[in-house]
């Protein structure tokens, strides 16, 4: 079995910086390191960075200095994965192990289109309440990764990745069917993201019962819907599940599509509610709620204008 030893992530956001501290605290800074364009190395490689107060001075190489590391944490908005995907081939060797911690279900499958399936797990980040505003890392839940395996030829990958969790104690949880989960999370993000976004609210405002919370709940089930027409057995079950955890986060923290709303910045609502609206459409499926949150973030957005930057 593969052993990993050096870790490289991409994207320095709230998850990116989350994962890359825990394991600095575990196997030393020289474990991992942050992998990135010539440009965000610039604005980047000075730089001071805390997590709840604890400063860390973090690695940081440009992408074309890269060499292949074991494991590679794919960990950037959504918006900016296509230019990650072609940007960390240097990362990529024989025996890398890729994970991506992104939101909505399709990053695998475009990281495989890459770099192919034998590289690959998937993977599930929930449960954390972490917020980054620039330099600065704050959360109060951890959470868990849940990982597991689409296809036979990524079951290598998922014991290796297996024994080094157990080796620094990342919290984490093997699903056997980890589409499920995906879906599930997806839904989730479907309903918490987007209404927190459009309310301007945070996670205490969509839990407390008023109309931010229904139109919560009212995407979830829109998700169920057509997740059912696409063969994935999501329920009512999986909403309830879902819904407490919300619960057990800090009700002042705040996802990440609010967090984009903030720093008024391009949001992830194309794998969201525009997942939602294609599939919808392909399914024959009414989604009033994932229409009224497009179209509400759209105009957010339209709002103002700004550059995407590093998250």
């Amino acid at each position: 079995m593969k052993k990993i030893e050096t870790t490289a992530i991409v994207g320095m956001g709230a998850l990116g910086l989350l994962y890359g501290t825990y394991i600095m605290d575990k196997k030393g800074s020289q474990s991992v390191c942050y992998a990135m364009d010539t440009e965000r190395v610039k604005k980047y490689k000075d730089q001071i960075f805390y997590k709840n107060k604890k400063p860390y001075k973090l690695h940081i190489y440009d992408f074309k200095d890269m060499k292949p590391v074991d494991l590679l944490i794919v960990a950037v908005k959504y918006t900016g994965l296509e230019s990650a995907i072609e940007g960390m081939a240097g990362c990529v060797g024989e025996n890398t192990v890729i994970l991506s911690v992104l939101n909505g279900i399709s990053s695998e499958d475009m990281l495989a289109k890459r770099y192919g399936r034998e590289h690959l797990i998937d993977t599930v980040a929930q449960g954390m309440d972490a917020v980054k505003f620039g330099n600065e890392l704050t959360f109060t839940q951890m959470g868990e990764l849940r990982i597991g395996v689409k296809e036979a030829c990524e079951r290598k990958n998922l014991e290796a990745v297996q024994a080094y969790f157990n080796e620094i104690g990342m919290p984490y949880q093997t699903d056997e069917d980890i589409i499920q989960r995906m879906w599930g999370k997806f839904m989730l993000n479907v309903g918490v993201n987007q209404s927190c976004m459009v309310y301007q609210t945070n996670y205490g405002g969509c839990m407390a019962a008023g109309e931010a919370n229904r139109t919560m709940i009212a995407a979830m089930r829109e998700v169920i819907a057509i997740g059912l027409a696409e063969g994935v057995q999501i329920g009512e079950k999986d909403l309830n599940e879902y819904v407490a955890l919300i619960g057990t986060l800090s009700k002042e923290g705040m996802p990440s599509m609010r967090q984009d709303g903030v720093a008024k910045r391009p949001s992830e609502l194309e794998i969201f509610a525009g997942t939602v609206l294609k599939l919808a459409k392909k399914h024959g499926i009414l989604v009033p709620a994932n229409q009224y949150l497009y179209d509400k973030v759209k105009a957010i957005e339209a709002e103002y204008s700004s550059t995407p930057i590093e998250n």
